[in-house]
């Protein structure tokens, strides 16, 4: 049995007015509380009510483990680290966001960015494949490299439970990832993790075993499809001169009856990383 409590806490936010989404934030209870990631700018409170509830108090967080630098993730992390002196781990990759948001809004700028990604934090922990974090006495936090979805993007062992982040594209979503090589071999890497039972992503439910191997393999099959779709599409021999990426995604959207992603430039990075 876990020594340890893992609480999923869904937080919803608005892209635009018209986009609704949500992120899920996991808060680990052991003798003191770490967050894994944090949720967009300004859901401190959110999070704190929920620890309340529970008893527990925010001055308890002793560290924040942030899968990757997008704006869903990082947005309280600054004020978290500002009013309870927690230490923030992370990759080098996604350091340079975290670090700089003004930087991220540069190289991948989307709609009401500073409203969600709020202001940057001091990231204190760099953490790489196969280390191992020890945050309190006994328990024992090993670090997984699972990019693609993100430049450097990493997830979270402990015990039997791993915490994938945005990891695994979800059939029925934004499929989002900038590294079709990257992204496969993360798929692979998952797949490989016979010790783990529990897996917690931060935009869908919670897998068992056997659901993850569904979800992997549905992963698989959208970035195939994906693929082959582009290749059909891009191909001068078949369409004539080569689209531009906007009407690549353009085509892509009609082929697949998905008029809702033409406008994403998320979409559009997926679909330039498959060309």
């Amino acid at each position: 049995m876990s020594k340890y409590t893992v609480h999923q806490i869904k937080i919803d936010f608005h892209v635009t007015e018209q986009i609704c989404r949500f992120v899920y934030v996991y808060i680990i209870e052991g003798k003191s509380l770490y967050l894994i990631d944090s949720g967009v700018f300004g859901c401190e409170k959110q999070i704190i009510d929920y620890l309340n509830t529970i008893g527990r108090s925010v001055s308890e967080i002793r560290g924040i483990f942030l899968t990757h630098a997008h704006p869903d993730h990082i947005g309280s992390a600054a004020w978290f680290q500002e009013h309870t002196g927690c230490k923030i781990y992370t990759s080098e990759g996604e350091k340079r966001w975290i670090e700089d948001i003004d930087l991220e809004f540069r190289e991948r700028p989307i709609p009401n960015f500073y409203r969600l990604a709020g202001r940057s934090s001091r990231v204190d922990v760099v953490v790489r494949d196969g280390d191992v974090i020890k945050p309190e006495g006994g328990m024992e936090i090993q670090v997984r490299r699972t990019a693609g979805h993100s430049s450097d993007g990493i997830s979270y062992l402990l015990e039997d439970s791993l915490f994938i982040g945005d990891a695994v594209p979800v059939r029925g979503d934004i499929p989002i990832f900038i590294d079709e090589r990257e992204i496969r071999k993360t798929l692979s890497i998952l797949g490989e993790m016979q010790d783990v039972n529990v897996f917690y992503p931060a935009w869908d439910q919670t897998y068992s075993k056997e659901m993850m191997k569904r979800k992997l393999f549905e992963a698989d099959e959208l970035i195939n499809l994906l693929k082959k779709t582009v290749i059909e599409l891009d191909n001068p021999e078949n369409a004539g001169e080569r689209k531009s990426i906007s009407e690549l995604v353009d085509a892509v959207c009609d082929r697949l009856k998905m008029p809702m992603l033409k406008a994403n430039p998320l979409f559009q990075t997926t679909i330039a990383c498959l060309r």
